[in-house]
Parts: C-alpha cells; sequence; structure tokens
C-alpha cells in the first residue's frame, strides 16, 4: 500500500469518532437523523445566482422538450426549469423527494419520504402518489429521513423500483406496477439503498446501498437477489466511514460502475461478483454519476470530505479512462446529460450542508459552466 493509501486508512479509521458528530455521509445517529433540517453555513454556501424565473408555456400548452425538471430536496415540490432562463412552474408532490425517474410517455415518479409521486410533465400536474409497503417509521425531511431515495424504471415502463431507506436498518427495493400504480412486491436490500439502476435489457435491478457498503442484485422475473460487497477502501470505520458507494451507473456490457473519493472507480461484474478498481484522478469525495450516449462516464464531486481533499468538480471520463476535471463552486449532487450528450446539468442540492437552490450547466466539450437559479435544494434531476 502506498504512503497516501496508509494515510487514507488511518484518516478513515479515525472518521469514526468524527463521523458520530458530523452530518452526512458518515453516520446515522447525526442531529439530521432527527428529520430537522440543518440548512447551510452562510461561510459554506455559495452564493446563487440571482432567479430569473422563465415565462410558463401558454395556458395548456405541453412542457416543451429539454426542460429540467428537479426533485426540491428542500421543499415538497419538483420543480420544471428551462435550461437556458430558469424556472417557471412547480408541482406539489410530498416531503422532502429525493430522486426521480422520468418514462417515455412523460409521467414522472418520485422518491419522496411519503411514497412515490405521479407527475404528468407534459401538463405539469400531479397525479397522486403511491404509499410504501415498508414500514419506514414517522415522516421527515432530514438526510436520514425514511422513505425513497434511488428510483428507476424499466426499459418497457412497466415497472417502477424504489429504494426505501429504513431508518436503523436495512431497507428494501418496492416494486410499483405503472398500469395499475400500486406497490406490487418488496425486496429485502441493504441499509441507505442511495441509488437504484436496471440493466439495459431490463432483466435485473441494482440497489447501492450507502451504509452497508454493498450493491443488491434482483432478478426482474423471479425477485431472487444477490448481494456484492463493493468497498475498495475496506469496510474499517462502519457507519463512521465516508468511503462508501453512493451512484452507480450501468456500462453498455452489463458493469456497473461506482465512483470512489475522485481516486478509484470500482468496475462491478454483477454475472461473477468480481470488483476490478482502476484509478480516478480528481481527489473529491463523490456522490452523482450519469453516462452520455457515448458511454463517457460523468461523476460529481462534493468537495474535500473526510479523507477526500480536493474541490469540488465533474470529472468527464471517456471509455479508455482519460478525464477532464471541471471545478464547480460548492458541493453538488446529481447530474444528467441533455439528448445530445452535449450539456450537463448538476444539482447544487447536496445532502450535507453546503447545498444551494440552483443548477450547474456543463458545456462538455469546452468545459465552460453557468449557474441557473432554481428548485429548493435539488437532488434527483432528468431531462425531458
Amino acid at each position: 500500500m502506498s504512503a497516501r493509501g496508509r494515510r487514507r486508512t488511518t484518516v478513515a479509521a479515525v472518521a469514526v469518532l468524527a463521523g458520530a458528530v458530523l452530518a452526512g455521509c458518515g453516520t446515522t445517529d447525526s442531529a439530521e437523523g432527527t428529520g430537522t433540517s440543518t440548512g447551510t453555513s452562510e461561510a459554506a454556501t455559495p452564493a446563487a445566482p440571482p432567479v430569473s424565473s422563465a415565462p410558463p408555456p401558454p395556458e395548456g400548452a405541453a412542457t416543451p422538450a429539454g426542460t429540467l425538471l428537479v426533485a426540491d430536496f428542500g421543499a415538497d415540490t419538483v420543480t420544471f426549469l428551462d435550461p437556458g432562463r430558469g424556472p417557471f412552474a412547480s408541482v406539489r408532490v410530498g416531503t422532502a423527494p429525493y430522486g426521480l425517474a422520468v418514462g417515455a410517455d412523460g409521467r414522472a415518479w418520485v422518491a419522496t419520504a411519503e411514497g412515490v409521486a405521479i407527475v404528468d410533465t407534459a401538463t405539469r400536474k400531479s397525479l397522486g402518489r403511491i404509499p410504501y409497503r415498508t414500514a419506514t417509521g414517522p415522516v421527515t425531511d432530514g438526510e436520514y429521513r425514511g422513505g425513497g431515495m434511488g428510483i428507476a424504471l424499466s426499459p418497457d415502463g412497466k415497472r417502477v423500483y424504489v429504494g426505501v431507506n429504513v431508518p436503523g436498518g436495512p431497507g428494501t427495493v418496492e416494486v410499483v406496477d405503472t398500469a395499475t400504480r400500486a406497490v406490487v412486491e418488496t425486496v429485502p436490500a441493504g441499509r441507505r439503498p442511495f441509488d437504484v439502476d436496471v440493466s439495459r435489457d431490463g432483466t435485473e435491478v441494482y440497489a447501492t446501498n450507502h451504509d452497508s457498503f454493498d450493491v443488491t442484485a434482483i432478478d426482474a422475473r423471479t425477485l431472487d437477489t444477490r448481494r456484492f460487497e463493493v468497498a475498495p477502501y475496506g469496510t474499517e470505520g462502519g457507519l463512521g466511514s465516508w468511503l462508501k458507494p453512493h451512484y452507480a451507473v450501468v456500462r453498455a456490457d452489463g458493469r456497473l460502475l461506482l465512483p470512489f473519493e475522485g481516486e478509484r472507480l470500482a468496475v462491478l461484474d454483477p454475472r461473477t461478483g468480481r470488483v476490478t478498481v482502476e484509478r480516478m484522478t480528481a481527489d473529491t469525495h463523490q456522490h452523482g454519476a450519469a453516462l452520455t450516449p457515448d458511454g463517457t462516464l460523468l461523476a460529481v464531486g462534493t468537495g474535500p470530505i473526510g479523507a477526500a481533499e480536493g474541490a469540488a468538480s465533474l470529472t468527464i471520463r471517456t471509455k479508455d479512462g482519460r478525464e477532464r476535471i471541471v471545478p464547480l463552486d460548492g458541493p453538488h449532487e446529481d447530474v444528467a446529460v441533455s439528448a445530445d450528450g452535449r450539456t450537463a446539468y448538476v444539482t447544487g442540492g447536496f445532502t450535507r450542508d453546503g447545498y444551494w437552490d440552483g443548477i450547474t450547466v456543463v458545456d462538455l466539450a469546452s468545459g465552460e459552466t453557468r449557474r441557473l437559479a432554481g428548485g429548493e435544494r435539488p437532488l434527483g434531476i432528468a431531462v425531458l
């Protein structure tokens, strides 16, 4: 092990005690675990640009293609944004919405603390909410609140899979039938399922379990499960560790890519359970991830947290492993890509302090950025 690797292992061990005090990825026994929002400190929060609301579409007109939809973790809404001019409409969905997924029919499925909300994105109207089967305790709005986190649609649009956090214990993946709008199955998962992804052929579902250092693979037909540890730094520190998986993407060859700390890219082959590790270069605590149409990986760096020392950034990593690092102004959480693959939209919501109400727009060719105000602590994002 290198000197740097030994230093990181030592820091991870020491972080057990520090994590019991700090909110965020470290421990579930924090102040935010009570469901009380701590807000942001003035020193840590980047100044947002002035809100310049875009005019809404004419009465009765459909939402334009290319509109951004964000889940407002700091409110009970989702917000629609013109990618050039900012927000123009919001729809109430339920407490502390986290992830969202949008189908080819234009319906958005939003993971909230209270259930899976449904929004008609064309008309910008709520279609109701589906309660969870899993008991998650009182409805709260803190970072460790119970309820839905990661969420994904099957390729045929017939099923929604939502990772449900159960504070203090293992979570579940609930399966929603999109025709009947009801939960039809509940599958055991690991602790705090940050992200949910579906294989490109729809045969498997993957829950990335932050607090148990693993991925649950679910056979979409039989609902049989397999668990794979994904811990390139090891699991030392347990709940107090910062070195946990957050988000994943499914590559064209079926392997899952999970970025860690801007240093290590864990590549999981769900057919064998084997995890290989590739080098990364940003040295930043990483959260959201996405793939462009040509297979380029985008990984959101939230900044110097735990053992990571680098600033907030967006890593642009080509299929052959070459990387460019685009600096970002302050922490961010998740990322989505335009249909043409030229532009990334990075949400400023962040699950810890330091979040801001807006999106950074990144030109992937030039690396130029601009900030777009809108949403309230936006986490999940989709391009309509």
